[in-house]
């Protein structure tokens, strides 16, 4: 015997699925946290270039590794530099509390 309930039950747990789906691509899509893909940056912040365009969308997609990098001292001096702050700046990256 069928109840009127089957058909909601099965929109909403389809939903919930895709909902799940969606979510763990999305986590997957995180970029691995590696230094060497700020390359393109490295004129705009040694030099104080304008970053290009490259640059901003490697930084947005680096953004979640920064307190890791700060924790390296080879990389916090960069990261700490006028130059680095008017890169982050003008990529609209926020810089994170860490």
């Amino acid at each position: 015997m069928k109840t009127s309930c089957t058909k909601p039950v099965l929109i909403t747990c389809t939903i919930l699925l895709l909902l799940i789906v969606a979510q763990e691509n999305r986590v997957a899509a995180v970029e691995p946290c590696n230094p060497m893909q700020l390359m393109p940056c490295k004129d705009a912040i040694l030099n104080g270039s304008n970053p290009s365009n490259e640059c901003c969308k490697r930084l947005n997609q680096q953004q979640h590794c920064v307190c890791q990098y700060m924790k390296n001292p080879t990389f916090k001096s960069f990261l700490n530099s006028p130059n680095a702050k008017m890169v982050a700046t003008h990529c609209h990256c926020a810089r994170p509390k860490c």
